[in-house]
Parts: structure tokens; sequence; C-alpha cells
């Protein structure tokens, strides 16, 4: 990361691209060992019972939200303001694992009792105890998550890779031996309970030694901050989740509702698999967002931000293009001529795709300066105007309409992040205005030599040979325009042996 065309990366520049190095990692593992496990229970259980396993995950998955309530985020901002205060970071950890045990417990108990009547709404008499071992999973996975947010806050994502990569291996074994052994799907949700449990425990150990002498599990004394202070801050960033949850499900219900089910399936499906998009700007905001906290005798790193965010259009742009020109023969690959009106939705998309990087890093960073509060507006707003949009235009255009309501929402939400940090820190605009004009014209470029490929249909070696000199003409762009230096590149690649390394 860079904080002046030219200058050589400081140690703490490196420390930065390292933690997003490790994030990026720890998400790839993660999806990586999620899709081995699926396609092995989506075979081996059958539809019917997959389908029971697919139901308990879903309402395991709704229920993490209120589980967590924002505590690990808020506990997160408050740690990453007290970096190398060990005792002071361990009585925010005591408060915050206080919080987290007394909602989560309640949450899973909640779930516990309700196996039943969930069970009997859905008819499905078989999906009560894996509703009952999924709200295990839940109290078990909502722990964890505050142990890699707090490696995360004190930049020790490395920490948070190794506990993601041990869970997820843990999973996956367990799930296999059970259901392998005859389980069925409780052996498969039971899979997922000992891999989270088992998790959580190998998280607070962890914990308790990177704290060094500091004792996690010791009475706690009086702490800065206090219970009620995470617990605050721990509801706005509650609100701005669950807002957030819904304006992503928002499209999909909608669709749902005023056209028909199919015509939902086909607008989730790239959605769907555009999560992966996002991933650059999630594990870059894990490696610059705690470094906007503010601490005593530190200012936020505006210039690690402002780099982040350059970084991201560069790559957001690269991302987007190929997606929106080969749209058609990407569908086709991907989803099966079944899906042929989904490339119409990836071509919509574009505008979103360019943003979904950078937005992270921008909530992110909004957290952790202490500001959470002020996203509460910009997650209400977008959720209100995509849904303003789908109900206007769904019925007009189908379901180009919940791509355009997206893209609308998510400029008013990213734009709103672009103004907060402009005026709590003084964000610089005019260098990421500079990057996002020269990264437009590489883009134009690569999207002139996709174009000339074709956009309908494209054999092996076509797409090979046009997305390799697609890539060259981007690159020779930025290159031209001194957007990127050869300094840069080289950085780039010692990275990437040091994390594979």
């Amino acid at each position: 990361m860079r904080r002046g065309r030219g200058a050589e990366p400081s140690a703490e520049a490196a420390s930065i691209r390292v933690n997003a190095a490790f994030a990026f990692a720890m998400r790839v593992a993660s999806a990586l060992f999620t899709a081995a496990l699926t396609l092995f229970l989506v075979r081996y259980l059958g539809p019917d019972d997959y389908g029971v396993f697919a139901l308990a995950l879903s309402v395991g998955l709704l229920l993490l939200l209120p589980a967590d309530f924002g505590a690990s985020r808020s506990a997160a901002r408050f740690i990453a303001e007290r970096r190398g205060k060990p005792d002071e970071i361990t009585g925010v950890l005591r408060h915050a694992l206080l919080l987290k045990l007394c909602i989560g417990a309640l949450t899973a108990a909640a779930l516990i009792a309700a196996a039943g009547p969930i069970a009997d709404a859905y008819d499905q008499p078989d999906l009560v105890w894996p509703l009952r071992i999924v709200a295990l999973a839940v109290l078990g996975q909502s722990l964890m998550l505050l142990f890699t947010t707090t490696f995360e806050a004190v930049g020790r994502n490395s920490l948070a890779f190794r506990l993601t990569v041990s869970e997820s291996a843990l999973e996956l074994t367990a799930s296999l031996g059970l259901v392998l052994a005859g389980a069925g799907v409780a052996g498969a949700v039971g899979g997922r309970a000992i891999g989270y449990g088992v998790g959580m425990l190998i998280g607070l150990l962890m914990t308790q030694r990177m704290l060094g002498r500091a004792n996690l599990l010791r009475a706690p004394e009086a702490a800065i901050p206090g219970l009620r202070s995470i617990a605050l801050y721990a509801g706005a960033l509650f609100l701005v989740d669950a807002a957030y949850s819904a304006f992503s499900q928002i499209d999909v219900l909608l669709i749902g509702a005023l056209l028909d089910a199919r015509s939902a399936g086909i607008y989730a499906a790239p959605v769907q698999m555009l999560a992966f998009g996002a991933f650059a700007g999630i594990a870059l905001a894990a490696g610059v967002a705690p470094r906007l906290a503010r601490s005593e005798g530190e200012e936020p790193d505006v210039g690690a931000l402002e780099s982040g965010l350059r970084l991201l259009l560069i790559f957001q742009f690269l991302l987007a293009i190929p997606l929106v020109v080969w749209a058609t023969p990407i569908t086709d690959l991907l989803l099966g001529s079944d899906y042929e009106e989904s490339a119409d939705v990836f071509r919509a998309l574009g505008p979103f795709i360019v943003m979904m990087g950078a937005g992270p890093l921008l909530a992110l960073s909004v957290n952790y300066l202490g500001e959470a509060r002020r996203r509460i507006p910009l997650a209400l707003g977008a959720l209100g105007i995509n849904a303003l949009i789908d109900v206007l235009l769904i019925p007009e255009i189908g379901i180009v309409a919940g791509a355009i309501g997206t893209d609308v929402a998510y400029l008013f939400f990213f734009g709103g992040h672009v103004v907060i940090c402009r005026r709590l820190i003084g964000l610089p605009l005019s260098g990421l205005a500079r990057t996002a004009l020269r990264t437009s014209l590489a883009a134009a470029a690569m999207a002139g030599v996709l174009f000339a490929f074709g956009t309908s249909t494209l054999t092996v070696l076509e797409a090979v040979s046009g997305a390799v000199l697609g890539l060259v003409a981007y690159g020779a762009v930025l290159l031209l325009t001194r957007e990127i230096t050869r300094s840069e590149l080289r950085a780039a690649g010692a990275l990437a042996r040091r994390v594979v390394s």
C-alpha cells in the first residue's frame, strides 16, 4: 500500500498488505471447504434429505445476525483503539464475551424450543433435530466470530486464517465421518456444530496466547469501555447489518412476489455468484480499516484508506468488464441454457460490481472510526430506494429491474460513506477521481478487445486468447497512464510469494 506515488512501502504498509492477503486467503479457503462439503452432501444425501439440511442451515444463518447482535464488530472497534495494551484489550474482550454468551445462549435456546413448530410449519418432522443441533452451531459460530474479528482488530489476520482453516477442516472431516457412518442429515449439521464448537475453543486458546500474561478468564476488573458502551455500539451495528441483509435479499423476494419463483431463481443465480466479487474488498478492509481507529498518540491512517480504495477501483473494473461484455457466454458456461436471462442481470449489475469492492472497505472504516450510527440512515435509505425501484419497474421490465434498483441504491450507500469519510478524516478525492478516470480508459481498452472476439458464443481458444489480450490491454493502459508502476507490480509478486510460502 503506498502513501505517495513513487514512495517505497513502509514497514507498517507492508503489514497492511500481509493482513489483507491473509484475510483474502481465509475467505478463499473457507469457500473451497464449503464447496467440497456441499458437493458431497448434494450427491450423498439426495434431494429430499439435502433439502432438509438446507432448511436447517438457512434458519441457522438467519439467526446468526441476532445471535451476534453486532457485538463482535463493536468489540473490534474498541480493541483497535487499544493496540499494544493487552490488559485493556482483555477487559474489552471479557465484556464482549459476556454479552455474546448471554445473547447467543438465548438465541440458541429459542431455536431449540421453536424447532418443533418450525418443522410443523414446513411439514417436515425430520427437521426437528437438525434445527436443535444447528442452534448449537450458531452459538459456536457467533463466539468464534468474536475471536476472528479480534485478530483483525489487532492486525493478526494470520491467526484468523489459521483458526478459520482449522474450523473448516474440522467441519468437513466431522460431517463426512458422521454422514458416512449413517447419521444422515443430523450428522451433516452435527459436523457443523463440532467444527464451530472446537473452533470456538481453539479461538479462545489462540486469543489467550496472544494476550500473554493478561488472563481472559480471570474475574473481570473495571475496564474501559464498559459493557454498556459495547452494547450500545453493537446495537447501532446490528441495525445497519439488519438493514443491509434485507437490502441484499429484497430483490429476490420482490421478484418472486411480483413475478414467479422461476424468475426469482434466474435473478438469484448470478447475484449469488457475484458474492466472490466482494472478497478483495472484504480482505483489504480487514487489513486497512483497523488502522482508522483512533488510539492514544495515533490518528487514522487516511493514506492507507486512500491507497486501498485506489487498488480496489483497479481490481473491480478488471472484474466487471468481462462479466458485462461476455455475460452471455459466461452465463451459458456456468449456469446453462435455462438461465439465458441471467446474462442481462450480469450486464445491468456492472456499476454495482465496480462499487462492491470499495463498499466494504468504506463501511468497515466508518465502524472503526466509531461512527456506525451515521451508517444507519444510509442502510435504511438503500433498502427503501431498492424496494421502491423494484416495485415500480419489475412489472414493467422484469428481473433486470432488480439489478437497476441495486445499482441505484448501492450508489446512494457507497456515496454516503465517501461523504462520511470525507467529513470525518478528510479523505482526499482528487487522486481517487484520477484513478477512476484512468481505470475507465483501461476498462474501455479491455472491453474493445473482448468485443472483437464476440459476445454471444466463444470457443475455448477464443476465450483464452481474448482474456489474455484483454488483460494485457488493461495493464498496458494503466502503465502508460502511470496509474500503476513496475515497482508496485514487483511488490505484488513478492507479497504473493510470501503468502504462498
